[in-house]
């Protein structure tokens, strides 16, 4: 991170609009925007419009947080760089939205915890500080009609108090994901020794036959959307047990636990101002390097060297680093053709499906009532909550994940439409004064243009095995980055810090 300090002057890249990720959320059970929080108007330094051609060592596309690391560390290592935007800001899928009250809060990726190691490194070199995510208090379990306050530190941990067999049968099953998980090898998990049995399986297929407790298996499904935005009938088991292998770093293995708890798990802080800081901040150092407003349309093989034909712009390089999601980047047409590998590869890694809506309020007051805001119910548009309040707690802010089958629901549905379902669950769970917000945000990233769903793209069975491998190969002089090609932490900001630091690494070694 001290590279940061030896990038050249450059112009600073103008204020940008609050806008971009996803998180994460909680498993069995749990798991503001702050003072500080810079305006962000206008747009970088280089709208598309005002160049029309350049020619650099590396082009690449999407400036999220993938493809600014990728930027930064390729300038520190002496080259040239473009990285072309086709929205108006930067940070892809980490999103500050603008409150009525002056405040901002996350639409998109949040959260960081323990073991996120490179997010954090780079926050820290950029000057962004973070926050406990609020965790004191009672979280709820809404099942069955029935609202059940229970206690994160007591003999289950954040656990909800569902039956005793529905919690040995729980416990069984995780362990058990824990334990095939270690088995599979991070950079290549279509190698496992298993993975052909894994993988000719859904998620689902498997809990069906191991979640044997209704109330078990209530638990794992809660788990499955809150962790990737979809039903366990979309994924396949290996799939699954690569994403939790990934929760992890080089000395920590990955666990369950680790993605889904709030206190010592993948929610355990937030970023002050904001965590759209953190590439708006990384952006900064770039200047005019950024090219915003510039859809990749082409990437055409000329001679020695890529043309990359962006809405505005036209960028010649020697190697392009491509570092958006699989099904975006399917939609650039590439001459010539693509292997059909990757081709069908990411033909077969859709978008999950989800929004973030946040009601504001005066106060957070379900604290007075002894409540960290944190819910896992088992009905609603809204079926996981956290308390999304900046860190003096000057306002409340409540967020509701809309998830899988429920987000896919209300697609269509006017923002009206959504604030009425969610503020019905909201006072379901938190009681009347949660019906009349000051403002209400929402962020449905299944109708972003440049994403289609979030937060991550997921694997269906068969997909990892036969074209896994095609994941991070580059073809030619094109590499692939991103948060799905991150042996670690796939699926987080942190994955794809580390996406962005992996292709840099992998550029330089050629040119």
């Amino acid at each position: 991170m001290a590279r940061e300090r030896q990038l050249p002057p450059l112009s600073p890249i103008s204020p940008l609009p609050p806008h971009s990720r996803l998180s994460r959320r909680s498993l069995l059970g749990g798991a503001a925007a702050a003072a500080g929080a810079v305006t962000l108007a206008g747009t970088a330094a280089a709208p598309a419009s005002a160049a029309s051609t350049r020619d650099v060592d590396v082009a690449i596309v999407g400036a999220g947080l993938a493809g600014l690391t990728a930027a930064r560390d390729l300038v520190a290592g002496g080259k040239t760089v473009a990285v072309l935007e086709a929205r108006d800001r930067v940070g892809g899928r980490v999103l500050n939205l603008s409150l009525a009250n002056g405040g901002v809060t996350e639409g998109g990726g949040e959260f960081i915890g323990p073991t996120q190691d490179r997010i954090k490194a780079l926050a820290d070199s950029l000057g962004v500080q973070t926050f406990a995510t609020y965790n004191t208090g009672n979280n709820l379990l809404y099942k069955d009609g029935k609202k059940t306050p229970y206690a994160t530190d007591g003999l289950l941990g954040s656990v909800p108090p569902i039956d005793a067999a529905g919690l040995a049968n729980a416990a069984i099953v995780q362990a058990s994901l824990d334990d095939m998980a270690k088995t599979i090898p991070l950079d290549a998990p279509w190698t496992a020794a298993k993975a052909d049995e894994w993988d000719r399986q859904t998620f689902e297929t498997w809990l069906r036959a191991n979640a044997v407790v209704p109330s078990a298996k209530f638990l794992l499904d809660v788990a499955c959307t809150s962790i990737f935005s979809a039903e366990p009938r979309e994924l396949s088991l290996l799939f699954v047990l690569f994403y939790i292998a990934a929760a992890g770093n080089e000395t920590n293995v990955g666990t369950l636990e680790r993605l889904t708890e709030t206190a010592g798990g993948a929610q355990e802080l937030r970023f002050v101002g904001g965590s759209q800081l953190v590439p708006i901040k990384l952006a900064a150092t770039l200047g005019d390097r950024v090219v915003l407003n510039a859809p990749v349309r082409t990437i055409a093989k000329s001679g020695s060297k890529y043309v990359v034909t962006a809405d505005g712009v036209t960028v010649t390089a020697k190697r392009v680093v491509v570092a958006v999601p699989p099904p975006l980047a399917a939609r650039i047409t590439y001459d010539p053709l693509l292997p059909a590998a990757r081709d069908q590869l990411t033909q077969r890694l859709p978008m999950a499906s989800v929004g973030k809506a946040i009601a504001i309020y005066d106060t957070p007051f379900w604290r007075a009532d002894g409540l960290n805001g944190q819910v896992v119910s088992d009905t609603g548009v809204v079926s996981s909550t956290f308390d999304n309040s900046p860190p003096d707690g000057s306002y409340g802010a409540l967020m509701g994940f809309i998830e899988a089958d429920e987000a896919r629901k209300f697609d269509a549905a006017s923002e009206a439409e959504v604030k009425a379902a969610v503020l019905k669950d909201y006072v379901t769970y938190f009681g009347s004064k949660a019906a009349s917000p000051t403002s209400f945000v929402l962020q449905r990233w299944n109708n972003e243009a440049y994403t289609r769903g979030g937060p991550v793209s997921i694997g269906a069975p068969g997909v990892l095995t036969q074209y896994g491998p095609a994941l991070r190969t580059p073809v030619g002089g094109i590499h692939w980055a991103g948060t799905e090609t991150s042996i670690h932490w796939m699926g987080f900001m942190d994955g794809a810090v580390r996406s962005g630091e992996r292709v840099a690494k992998e550029v330089l070694a050629v040119l």
